[in-house]
């Protein structure tokens, strides 16, 4: 579904990354990544449905939620996801340097590492499954 959501941003005329936020086994919300449109760099897809879930919820609180991601997070929405107290990420697609290059990325930082020195740790899997159709779709959006 996360991967849908990318489909749709590029849609949208945004970047290709989409996210999904499920607590309790409920998609609790949704995100695309506009910011180019929005003329909002915040606005990631994965911050986009942090902030849509803590909204419906009434809540800064999403412990035991977990968050899919079509592209591995950045720091900023790596981040935003420890202060929500997001207990797991899964993203299907690890960034490239050819990504970092390109400024879709703030640099190699890498959240695995940063999240070991961390007060909570955040479970982070890479579901391998659907990188190449993330890359391909990443590809097809520069192309444009």
């Amino acid at each position: 579904m996360a991967v849908d959501q990318a489909r749709e941003s590029v849609e949208k005329g945004g970047f290709p990354a989409g996210a999904i936020l499920v607590k309790n086994n409920e998609i609790v919300a949704k995100g695309l990544s506009l910011g180019f449109i929005l003329n909002d760099p915040t606005n990631h897809a994965e911050s986009v449905s942090i902030r849509e879930a803590c909204n419906k919820l009434k809540t800064t609180n999403l412990e035991g939620a977990t968050l899919y991601g079509s592209l591995q997070p950045c720091l900023m929405c790596f981040s935003a996801a420890v202060w929500a107290g997001i207990t797991r990420i899964v993203y299907a697609c690890h960034k490239t340097e050819d990504m970092v290059k390109k400024g879709y990325y703030e640099g190699n930082t890498d959240i695995v590492e940063i999240n070991k020195n961390n007060n909570r740790q955040i479970q982070i899997d890479y579901l391998p499954d659907f990188e190449e159709e993330i890359i391909n779709l990443v590809k097809s959006w520069e192309n444009k």
